[in-house]
């Protein structure tokens, strides 16, 4: 468990000068490779610290791109959108595993990306 969260922790370093969809498609594309241990973890519900953990470090990472001085989030608590942001994107990659991964690595990567970029 530990060595998944660090490794993504390591993508998402990797990825810190792309875009959201660019970056997305690195997490979405190492989610593919391991599908039987995020699928096991995610979408069978089976390892809530897992999805508590993973949710934390997603919250954690999410942080650093939200701004409430000016724009679309200006006025809004940091807190609440960082927790709605992190808590979307468990339930999304929830909803990949537990159907399978309906759609390619690529195809999720832009779609989560965009939705990403329109709310932070």
């Amino acid at each position: 468990m530990e060595s998944h969260i660090n490794e993504l922790q390591r993508l998402c370093e990797e990825a810190g000068d792309m875009d959201f969809i660019d970056g997305n498609l690195i997490w979405f594309g190492y989610f593919e490779r391991n599908y039987l241990f995020f699928s096991t973890m995610l979408a069978s519900k089976g390892a809530p610290s897992f999805r508590n953990r993973l949710l934390a470090f997603l919250i954690k990472d999410l942080s650093n791109e939200v701004d409430t001085t000016k724009g679309k989030n200006k006025d809004l608590k940091r807190n609440i959108i960082i927790q709605f942001v992190g808590s979307a994107y468990i339930g999304i990659l929830e909803w990949w595993f537990a159907n399978k991964m309906p759609f390619p690595p690529r195809v999720m990567a832009e779609q989560v990306g965009i939705l990403l970029e329109r709310n932070l």
